[in-house]
């Protein structure tokens, strides 16, 4: 049996392919499309749930059932002797408190350990892969789990929203703040920052909303993350819920803006994508945890 495997939730943007080449286990997490519940990697390909967007279909995310969680567990506890498992923020869900609920349950203690470090979408991923680098260092899960939340606040993502309305269905505008927005083109780019995600500035125009989002990460490199940004040691994030072609230009932008750096560009996950709609573009910065 191996020592310490990893498990994430389908949040973090992470596909089956990609947990296969990883090596690790993602469980789909629920939403619901007009009513119906639908999940993760399951019921839509990428390329359909994007038209489901585009339509204005009702999406809502949900949470995954405690059995849903607790069988992929038992499944990753038959390869290794300990899991990490790292699941959204508890900011925007209460899945995770539900989950560190039942890694309490003697069959789990002392072997399925939750990790609260307030991520989602790309920092979510990158917490995967800093778990894993962890890992192969050696370190023990209970000190993985401490370390990376001990990381929580060294990350920082911007989202530029293209649409209102989905934000309006989520409650975080109003109806009102919203019919305003949209005949005056306004574009919000949202700050997710330890856990919770909220509105950082309203640009009249897309393109004035990425270009803030990326002197804002640049702010913040020269700043709040300088000590690392020094070093070396901060990931460039980037996602998207706009299609490829746009997401591949966005990429392409960043690099530019960031020469030197490497960026990963995720597709946001279809649960995060239903609060912030079609078309949304993503930046953001995740340090590499402090070994001590």
């Amino acid at each position: 049996m191996k020592r310490i495997g990893v498990v994430t939730d389908s949040h973090s943007g992470i596909t089956k392919e990609e947990a296969d080449r990883l090596g690790i286990k993602v469980l789909p997490m629920p939403f619901y499309v007009d009513g119906e519940c639908c999940y993760e990697g399951v019921t839509y390909t990428w390329d359909d749930f994007l038209k489901i967007l585009k339509s204005g279909a009702d999406v809502r995310t949900s949470q995954p059932s405690p059995t849903d969680v607790m069988n992929i567990w038992d499944e990753a506890l038959k390869e290794y002797e300990q899991i990490i498992y790292i699941p959204i923020s508890s900011g925007l869900s209460g899945s995770c408190h539900t989950a560190e609920t039942f890694a309490e349950d003697e069959k789990y203690k002392n072997r399925v350990f939750v990790v609260d470090n307030g991520r989602v979408s790309s920092a979510q991923r990158r917490a995967v892969l800093d778990a894993l680098e962890l890992i192969d260092e050696g370190y023990v899960a209970p000190w993985i789990k401490k370390t990376l939340e001990a990381s929580k606040a060294n990350m920082v993502i911007y989202i530029g929203v293209e649409t209102l309305d989905n934000l309006k269905r989520g409650g975080r505008i109003s109806p009102a703040s919203a019919a305003l927005g949209n005949v005056l083109n306004i574009k919000p780019v949202l700050r997710f920052d330890v856990g919770t995600l909220d509105v950082y500035r309203k640009c009249r125009g897309f393109n004035k909303a990425k270009r803030v989002m990326i002197e804002a990460l640049k702010h913040d490199l020269e700043t709040t993350f300088s000590e690392w940004y020094k070093r070396g040691e901060v990931n460039l994030l980037a996602a998207s819920s706009a299609p490829a072609d746009v997401s591949r230009e966005w990429e392409e932008e960043i690099r530019a803006a960031f020469p030197g750096m490497e960026v990963h560009c995720d597709n946001l996950s279809m649960g995060v994508s239903c609060h912030i709609g079609y078309g949304g573009l993503g930046i953001g910065c995740s340090c590499r945890p402090d070994r001590g």
